[in-house]
């Protein structure tokens, strides 16, 4: 492969017009369409030449010998690379933020705005949809404790921007549940407005103070706050939906059965997708990773398209996977912009 081969201005124009055709119409591009639809005025026989190269480069290839060619990982590249260069901002649709302003009056957990989102991103892009949510420093707004029955109690912790967190504790003794409310008040008066890392620290050092143990009930509602609060990391929230786009006739062309299993399986076991985007996003702005470009061989027959919106200590990030062949000005406009929308949203609603 002549990767040494140096695109020009015309070659570049001549394999977007390329890659264009083909994500439109999923055959195999001739020379003659491409030199009718770049705009240069050039002939088809320049245009033969100029993809001999591009084939030589490894950015195009020919299913047949006697058929047009079609884009490989490396066209596509170029095509998003020169979207990228000439990109303006993107201007969120209202559309969008009316329907996220609309779930947010609706419900305030902060969980449903992202099933929101990316129910809104896989439905307009029909590919799977994905939303992920990090605050490293998220600020308690209480913490309550349910009595299950028995010595077993339900921990809620409930941080700004309604995000929750909750862990069934076994107290070791039977609690009444006026002991209970009396424990959540204590420990929402005490700490309650503190980032959720300041108030670990704030409870393991009141847990090694001899002095809370004259108090039973606080020490008891510090140790089940410590049992709780030490397990909840930089908390992240993850949503995917879209199975089912993967199986309409458009996106799955192509896709052998083992690779449609393999996203699938990912898609259930949630902790790999969240890992692999923690790979992939390292700031704000958008991501873009293109077939071979994946780290993991599962997805290497799609694409992953993500916006990234960075606001204090909290991230988050809208982003579809689609085939290699996807329309992908309109995925980095719709990801973008909903990403976009989803941030002045909490922003108002916080």
């Amino acid at each position: 492969m002549g990767s040494t081969y140096e695109l020009t201005e015309r070659s570049r124009l001549l394999l977007a017009t390329l890659v264009r055709e083909y994500i439109d119409t999923g055959e195999p591009v001739p020379s003659q369409l491409v030199a009718r639809q770049c705009g240069l005025g050039v002939s088809s026989a320049t245009v033969r030449n100029v993809l001999v190269q591009l084939e030589d480069a490894g950015y195009v290839h020919q299913p047949h010998t006697s058929a047009g060619r079609v884009p490989t990982d490396r066209g596509y590249r170029v095509l998003v690379d020169m979207l990228l260069e000439g990109r303006r901002p993107t201007r969120p649709s209202a559309a969008v933020e009316t329907h996220l302003r609309e779930q947010a009056e609706r419900s305030p957990l902060f969980d449903q705005l992202l099933v929101s989102a990316s129910h809104l991103v896989s439905r307009a892009a029909r590919h799977v949809g994905f939303a992920l949510a990090e605050s490293s420093s998220a600020v308690l707004q209480r913490i309550d404790f349910v009595p299950l029955g028995g010595s077993r109690v339900l921990v809620v912790v409930v941080s700004r921007g309604h995000q929750i967190a909750q862990k069934v504790v076994d107290a070791g003794e039977e609690l009444r549940p006026d002991d209970l409310a009396q424990a959540g008040r204590y420990l929402n008066t005490e700490f309650g407005g503190l980032p959720l890392t300041d108030v670990r620290e704030a409870v393991m050092a009141r847990l090694e103070q001899e002095r809370t143990l004259y108090d039973q009930l606080l020490a008891r509602a510090l140790r089940l706050a410590h049992s709780t609060l030490s397990d909840i990391p930089a908390q992240q929230t993850f949503h995917v939906e879209g199975a089912a786009a993967l199986l309409g006739s458009d996106t799955h062309a192509g896709f052998s059965l083992p690779t449609m299993r393999a996203l699938l399986e990912m898609m259930e076991e949630k902790s790999r997708m969240v890992h692999l985007l923690n790979q992939y996003i390292d700031g704000p702005g958008l991501t873009i990773v293109i077939g071979n470009e994946h780290t993991s061989p599962d997805l290497r027959s799609f694409s992953l398209i993500a916006s990234t919106q960075v606001d204090g200590t909290s991230t988050r990030t809208v982003g579809v996977i689609g085939p290699t062949r996807m329309h992908y000005s309109r995925a980095i406009s719709l990801v973008d912009g909903t990403a976009q929308a989803m941030s002045r949203v909490l922003r108002d609603t916080n």
